[in-house]
């Protein structure tokens, strides 16, 4: 009597095992960089340009509207707008890394439905692409402050801590996001106008400094806020106001955020195959 065998694969059920299968899967995950970044910039007319027109005219609004308009202050002797290009550099790296991780399950919905692979490597490739416009908006700023004299001294050498500490802010986000978005087509909506009310809510066209003291504790449970002020006072020598609780608040909300979109998203990634 012939027997039917039946193969499941299926993710590792140890978490040493599935960091492990990670590693025997780096090939596939630089094909997804490579792949996304590609594909980013293949088919628009302008193409890499539109990672210097978009933070460009951001700045040029900010600049205007509170910095001439409302006439809000700046830091030390730092010009307003590169005031605003130090806050719009984090930022937009998060709301990119956030908002195309979220989508990123759904993109790559044929994949998924054909042949098992961690999945966690999709979101995480997205994240990484939206470093591409990061490295392009920085050499944009590098270039502002040559135009106003105006350059960075030894606190420059914690930027790359602030960086990661964006990423992996934006990595926590997007691994709830991501999995939601494949069983709730819903959070499709969601993320961008969550994203949209972010940018009003973090001190990206002004200084932290104007947030009386006492609510400062307050405000900076938005952990964008520290970020945003750390970046801030890393490439303005140091000048602008870096509140310590609220770095602590934010690297504390990141570990919350992260462990326990890591452990949801494992719990309903061997659904992702039958749901998307």
């Amino acid at each position: 009597m012939n027997e039917t065998q039946e193969i499941v694969i299926a993710p590792g059920k140890s978490l040493g095992g599935y960091w492990r299968e990670l590693v025997g899967y780096r090939e596939l995950f630089l094909f997804l960089v490579w792949r996304d970044v590609l594909v980013r910039y293949k088919q628009t007319v302008l193409g890499v340009a539109w990672s210097l027109l978009r933070p460009v005219m951001t700045m040029l609004v900010f600049t205007i509207v509170f910095g001439r308009l409302a006439a809000f202050p700046s830091e030390g002797d730092s010009p307003y707008a590169i005031l605003v290009f130090t806050a719009l550099l984090p930022w937009q790296l998060f709301a990119g890394a956030v908002g195309d991780s979220s989508n990123s399950l759904i993109g790559n919905s044929s994949l998924i439905a054909k042949v098992y692979f961690p999945r966690l490597l999709i979101p995480v490739s997205a994240i990484l692409v939206s470093l591409v416009d990061f490295c392009v908006a920085l050499a944009l700023l590098g270039m502002l402050m040559l135009w106003y004299g105006f350059l960075p001294d030894w606190h420059l050498l914690a930027l790359p801590a602030f960086l990661l500490l964006a990423l992996l802010l934006a990595l926590s986000i997007g691994l709830w996001t991501a999995a939601l978005n494949v069983k709730y087509r819903d959070f499709r909506f969601i993320v961008p106008f969550a994203l949209q009310l972010g940018l009003y809510l973090s001190p990206v066209g002004f200084s932290s400094g104007i947030v009386p003291e006492r609510w400062r504790w307050l405000y900076s449970l938005n952990p964008m806020v520290p970020v945003i002020d750390g970046f801030r006072w890393s490439l303005l020598r140091g000048t602008t106001p870096f509140y310590l609780p609220g770095l602590v608040n934010a690297a504390a909300l990141i570990l919350l955020v992260g462990v326990s979109g890591l452990i949801y998203f494992r719990r309903t990634e061997r659904r992702f195959a039958d749901v998307i």
